[in-house]
């Protein structure tokens, strides 16, 4: 039988949202490599541009994004992805993912998806590049960056 992905909804962060969001966790080896849901719900409340994202499944979060779509051109930089240490390997990730590549898509003016991550951190390359995303280098602070052409829609 062929692996079901699960069903995910990808909602605005609300206030009702925020304690349970707060409660996401990573696993030990994973803290050092992504910013805390806190510090980055902290940066979204001063940045305009950046489009913070609750990953709900069955009305429960399950993990946490942000985005920014405004801030170059033609480029969205998807520059924060979690999913609880307790919901890892159950598809969330992989759903999630096309959650939020489907709604960037929706951006008219949008040509790419930029990311950044640890080069260490094998299983978010290998989600990354199962999407299609391409690896560029390394930046400046030695993470890999990574874009996904998306075609134009007419």
């Amino acid at each position: 039988m062929p692996f079901e992905p699960p069903i995910i909804q990808l909602c605005p962060v609300t206030a009702h949202l925020v304690p349970k969001l707060l409660d996401l966790r990573l696993r030990p080896d994973q803290v050092r490599m992504v910013a805390s849901v806190a510090d980055s719900l902290e940066e979204a409340e001063t940045d305009e541009d950046a489009r913070p994202r609750a990953i709900l499944h069955d009305g429960e979060p399950v993990g946490f994004l942000m985005y920014d779509a405004t801030s170059a051109d033609d480029v969205a930089q998807l520059y924060r992805f979690i999913i609880d240490e307790r919901q890892q390997g159950r598809g969330f990730g992989r759903a999630a993912l096309s959650a939020v590549i489907a709604e960037i898509r929706r951006e008219p003016h949008v040509l790419k998806i930029s990311i950044c991550y640890e080069p260490e951190n094998l299983a978010a390359r290998q989600l990354y590049l199962s999407a299609g995303f391409v690896e560029q280098g390394l930046d400046e602070d030695g993470e890999m960056i990574a874009h996904l052409a998306l075609p134009p829609s007419f």
